[in-house]
């Protein structure tokens, strides 16, 4: 018998533009015509008109149960909106398919246009590529060990309120690697590795590869480079700046938090994976060069 939790699927997008709207509609119209029970955000109730027909097959759920007893969650946006679904998915073990309503898409397995292809995954006729994650932690000598979260892309030790350089201590296992005067650290798993840590230099790791690359931003040496670890180390960055009253420790672009003189962030592998529907062949490469070559100019 097939469990009916598969067929509890939630649509994910930014419900405040109306051409999300209506691809939602889309997508939740399809999504019922095949059997399934649709779950929105509460959020989605305020801000898009919800069809007759759709009542009985619809749950409109609070945050805090809108990602529980679910067999997909479909993410209508861009890298950004999936890249945030993804990592509340990651959480409750549920996969992600991204449907892409953004410029780069590079998260997204389909276009609107593919709307068909939703059957497959229903009838799971997918598979799934996993995406490592980072625990990100800081101990404060102020407020003691502090749980940031979990970063699927990256976490960032930056200095947001002027461009002054800083200085920061890389630390592996309890033994300094390097010290740097720079205007950050970027600590990035491999699904991290084409977005900021990319744009500062950083290396590109296929998500396949289970690793931590750690990628300077503008430092002031000949002889700072990016470095790639294993994913089972512990490194930490303290913050040796007294200089500044605090820099700022950014996860996955949007948590931030004061890290003030002497205190460290440490950052190790997740023990819980980002789940991605995957419908197509697909080469980490040339998805890459093709998303990048049509995001030129546009």
């Amino acid at each position: 018998m097939q469990n009916d939790t598969l067929k509890n699927i939630a649509v994910i997008t930014n419900f405040n533009i109306p051409e999300k709207q209506e691809a939602a509609a889309l997508v939740i119209d399809k999504l019922i015509s095949i059997g399934c029970r649709v779950v929105l955000p509460a959020r989605a109730s305020d801000r898009m008109p919800l069809k007759a027909e759709w009542e009985g097959r619809l749950d409109i759920l609070p945050f805090d149960r809108l990602y529980k007893n679910l067999g997909a969650v479909i993410v209508l946006g861009g890298d950004g909106t999936i890249l945030e679904s993804a990592r509340y998915a990651a959480l409750n073990g549920v996969p992600v398919l991204g449907m892409n309503l953004g410029r780069l898409g590079y998260l997204a397995e389909l276009e609107m246009g593919e709307l068909d292809q939703i059957e497959r995954v229903i009838g799971g006729d997918y598979y799934v590529e996993e995406h490592s994650m980072i625990k990100v932690t800081l101990i404060s000598e102020k407020k003691g060990r502090l749980h940031c979260g979990y970063a699927l892309n990256d976490a960032v030790v930056t200095n947001v309120s002027s461009t002054k350089v800083i200085d920061l201590e890389l630390i592996e296992n309890d033994t300094t690697v390097a010290n740097y005067r720079a205007d950050g650290l970027i600590v990035a798993t491999p699904t991290g590795s084409t977005a900021y840590s990319m744009s500062a230099g950083g290396s590109v790791i296929d998500p396949r590869l289970k690793c931590i690359c750690v990628t300077p931003i503008c430092p002031h040496s000949f002889g700072s480079k990016p470095m790639v670890f294993p994913e089972n180390v512990e490194l930490e960055i303290k913050n040796c700046c007294p200089r500044e009253r605090y820099l700022s420790l950014i996860v996955d672009g949007r948590k931030s938090f004061e890290v003030y003189y002497g205190d460290r962030v440490c950052v190790s592998k997740a023990t819980t994976t980002a789940k991605f529907i995957r419908l197509k062949p697909r080469s980490f490469y040339l998805t890459l060069c093709r998303k990048m070559q049509n995001n030129i100019g546009g």
